[in-house]
């Protein structure tokens, strides 16, 4: 789903925001898993088949965090070094396995059989951003044990597959302000202002530049 196409502007987002600012009337982590949902289902729509690995990285992730939240000295470190090198390992694995088994193949002529890996939409965001979190984390900077929110941040369908990579320090308070779950014009109108302005760059001038 292209956030210029017609499915995501007059059913996605409408609907979208629609059971964000209802639901919040029943909290603020209600509306929070709704937005959680409504990523997961963005997301899926590329390709089903590949929902399975994003929740397992973000469970991977969630319970490392909480490892390194709540324990220290050199166990701390541990966690961290291993959760890192966990979430590079996967990413590695999608992005280098098939050049890897190629250049082998190529240059000791070795015939190992070369594997067909489809890279997941988004892979490198959702991981990075979670490695930027653990960091944190591991920092002091970051401290998020409530899974809907950690879910939340890595998630969010805005940037979950373009980016940008977010701290948690730069996204998450905005959910923590009770305005947030208000459907307030001095909110909503900047927003569809600044929607509109990016929908009419990509449209009339990066579609008609790409060529």
């Amino acid at each position: 789903m292209l956030f210029n196409s017609a499915g995501f502007i007059f059913v996605f987002l409408p609907i979208t925001l629609a059971g964000f600012f209802w639901l919040a009337r029943y909290g603020a982590h209600v509306a929070a898993g709704w937005l959680v949902l409504a990523s997961i289902i963005f997301y899926a729509w590329w390709d089903w088949r590949y929902v399975s690995l994003l929740l397992v990285s973000l469970a991977f992730n969630y319970l490392m965090g909480l490892a390194i939240i709540y324990t220290d000295g050199i166990w701390r470190r541990t966690w961290f070094v291993a959760a890192v090198t966990g979430d590079l390992l996967l990413l590695g694995y999608y992005k280098y396995a098939m050049l890897v088994i190629t250049s082998l193949n190529g240059v000791a002529g070795a015939h190992f059989e070369t594997p067909s890996i489809v890279l997941p939409l988004g892979i490198s965001f959702f991981t990075f951003t979670q490695i930027a979190y653990l960091a944190d984390v591991y920092a002091n900077k970051a401290r998020e044990p409530r899974w809907v929110h950690f879910a939340l941040f890595v998630t969010y369908f805005p940037h979950l597959i373009a980016g940008p990579i977010l701290h948690h320090k730069e996204m998450m308070p905005q959910f923590a302000e009770p305005r947030t779950y208000l459907p307030q014009p001095n909110s909503l109108l900047p927003g569809a202002a600044s929607f509109t302005i990016g929908l009419t760059k990509k449209v009339l001038i990066a579609d008609n530049l790409a060529p």
